[in-house]
């Protein structure tokens, strides 16, 4: 996990852009949320909660439960806690899930994630953290991209580069670090979670949309991911020749005023065992 950039100017970023992180999740969060609808709990942890968008949704729908949201990024915990400051049923700390431990009588019986695990540096170690600050028999759903070739949104753009990202390990953390199922199931299974399952989810990433949807996802992909990150390192003439590619892929996923991208993902839960 590189703590230094959550810490400071990609967690910075991600939470000015917080609406715009909204909006292209909001199809999958409602998925999860469809989800916990059925389950029963009443205190849940939300795990690399960002700008809050989930918490703040379980707390709306379910003013008897005790929401928790966790994550790394101060500046993202900031703006979560200026969004649900209303609600006397959330609160959101700074920390670092893989080591946190809560400083109160919080027994959690439910864990969720919206794309917040896949970053942990030991993946066990963390999951079994969670395990051990969890209720017995709790539950544990969280959301995680699957392999990038089924994630256009993402891996159309990196090849509009220059020079597109050379391809990492595929179990570092990153945004693909859960992709492998198989290996999903070893960690939390060697971390003390049982009967896992995977439910596959495609769903539509809402990139662009307003008065210029091309130029909203533009600006998208400008400022936040791997291709925003990797802008800062091209010339001008190559930028511009980025800028030009960029608009007309999402001119070519624009349709009546709202520019999606393929994204698929992973539904996981399982059980403290």
């Amino acid at each position: 996990m590189d703590k230094i950039a959550w810490q400071g100017s990609q967690g910075a970023n991600w939470a000015e852009n917080w609406r715009r992180t909204d909006r292209s999740f909001g199809i999958l969060t409602e998925n999860l949320l469809s989800r916990l609808r059925a389950l029963e709990f009443r205190e849940v942890l939300d795990v690399g909660c960002g700008a809050g968008e989930l918490s703040l949704a379980i707390a709306r729908n379910r003013p008897g439960v005790q929401v928790r949201g966790l994550d790394i990024s101060p500046q993202l915990v900031e703006a979560a806690q200026a969004r649900g400051d209303r609600f006397t049923n959330v609160t959101f700390v700074c920390e670092d899930a893989s080591t946190w431990k809560p400083d109160d009588s919080f027994a959690l019986d439910q864990l969720v994630s919206r794309h917040g695990v896949m970053f942990f540096d030991d993946p066990v170690a963390a999951f079994s953290n969670l395990a051990s600050v969890s209720a017995p028999a709790a539950g544990l759903m969280f959301s995680c991209f699957r392999e990038p070739s089924l994630n256009p949104f993402m891996s159309e753009v990196a090849r509009l580069l220059p020079e597109p990202p050379q391809s990492p390990d595929p179990r570092a953390p990153g945004p693909f670090a859960f992709a492998d199922a198989s290996y999903v199931e070893q960690i939390l299974s060697a971390a003390g979670w049982a009967d896992t399952t995977f439910s596959p989810v495609d769903f539509p990433m809402i990139v662009g949309a307003g008065e210029d949807p091309v130029a909203d996802a533009r600006e998208y992909f400008c400022t936040i991911g791997p291709a925003a990150r990797a802008l800062g390192q091209l010339d001008e003439e190559e930028r511009e020749a980025f800028l030009i590619k960029l608009d007309a892929l999402c001119g070519r996923h624009c349709r009546e005023g709202i520019v999606s991208l393929p994204a698929a993902a992973w539904v996981v839960t399982a059980q403290r065992g």
